[in-house]
């Protein structure tokens, strides 16, 4: 799917409370550091995954679901499978009003989810992250892809 830099600058500058699906509470795994990077950046963190309820992460008690969350969210990001996408979106419809987004991460796609959405008025973007996005729309990434910009011969 294509996402105009617009759309997605859009997404990512309205979204202030961010409910995290999938969570995981291992540094080394992508919906842990792309979960700490957004709070990094000022979004409101709710972690949700039911095998880690009542743990702190990122200042945060993790919840089992989309329905234990205090509050409503603007955006929803889904690290879980496709398959999962599907209850994922009627939960988040039936229990957030003004939801804006759902997110799906890179590897993550469901067409009639997303359909079911975007028939309610909510940005959908498929197959991307966050982070990478944010990143790149905002000039974190440096230009080559190392800090310098330069590769050593002398390493």
């Amino acid at each position: 799917m294509e996402y105009s830099d617009k759309i997605l600058r859009d997404v990512l500058t309205r979204a202030k409370r961010v409910a995290v699906v999938g969570v995981s509470t291992n540094p080394v795994r992508a919906s842990y550091f792309v979960a700490r990077y957004l709070g990094l950046r000022g979004f409101d963190v709710v972690p949700v995954n039911p095998a880690y309820v009542g743990q702190a992460l990122f200042g945060r008690k993790v919840v089992a679901s989309l329905s234990d969350v205090d509050g409503g969210v603007d955006m929803v990001d889904i690290f879980r499978r496709s398959e999962a996408v599907p209850e994922i979106v009627e939960e988040a419809l039936s229990v957030f009003p003004d939801l804006q987004t759902i997110w799906m991460q890179i590897g993550v796609e469901h067409a009639e989810a997303a359909q079911t959405a975007e028939a309610e008025g909510v940005t959908v973007i498929q197959n991307r992250c966050p982070k990478i996005e944010y990143q790149r729309l905002f000039g974190e990434l440096r230009k080559g892809g190392f800090a310098t910009g330069v590769i050593s011969s002398k390493l």
